[in-house]
């Protein structure tokens, strides 16, 4: 693992897809650096009571999920990360069982939302995830994806647009004893 930090940059390769006047960003992530790692490791902490400890980011699978396949993109406030989503083609996933529920398997136009997260001190204020999230489903929308998809808590889809559906509920997620609802949202 030190083989593959030692191969990496100190900073981020990183594209800026939005900026506002209060020190409040988004970008997305070409390549991860040495230097923001502490930060997602920290950030994926806010994940684990809800998705357990698989959620969790580590100096081994950041390079997996971060990287030219994916779409990362990190909200920034005043320099210091606040938050993140990770956009990963369906394809990514054709070893996982769940992922051949969804019909659209080998058609690429699907991307699925591996991870949403904006840290506690952040999250429900001004808006910060609100605006990553529409930023991610805009750039993917111009990346030609026809759907978003992706695993959260049961019920929690019926706050997304009317046209989300539920392809799959799975009464167990990853050991997790709360039933968890695999949906599809047209782009």
């Amino acid at each position: 693992m030190e083989q593959l930090l030692l191969k990496m940059d100190d900073k981020s390769e990183i594209k800026i897809i939005a900026a506002s006047a209060f020190n409040f960003r988004i970008e997305l992530v070409k390549k991860v650096g040495k230097d923001d790692i502490p930060s997602l490791i920290e950030i994926s902490s806010c994940m684990a009571d809800q998705f357990g400890q698989q959620a969790l980011l580590t100096k081994t699978n950041i390079p997996k999920y971060f990287n030219s396949e994916t779409l990362p993109f990190l909200a920034r406030y005043k320099g210091e990360i606040i938050g993140y989503i990770i956009g990963v083609p369906l394809e990514y996933f054709k070893q996982e069982s769940w992922a051949h529920f969804d019909t659209n398997l080998g058609k690429n136009n699907t991307l699925y939302t591996y991870a949403f997260v904006v840290n506690n001190k952040h999250r429900g204020k001004g808006g910060y995830g609100k605006t990553l999230k529409r930023i991610y489903i805009n750039w993917a929308k111009k990346q030609k994806y026809a759907y978003v998809t992706g695993h959260v808590k049961q019920g929690i889809s019926n706050n997304f647009p009317a046209k989300t559906e539920v392809v799959k509920v799975f009464s167990e997620w990853y050991g997790l004893k709360t039933p968890f609802e695999y949906y599809r949202r047209p782009l």
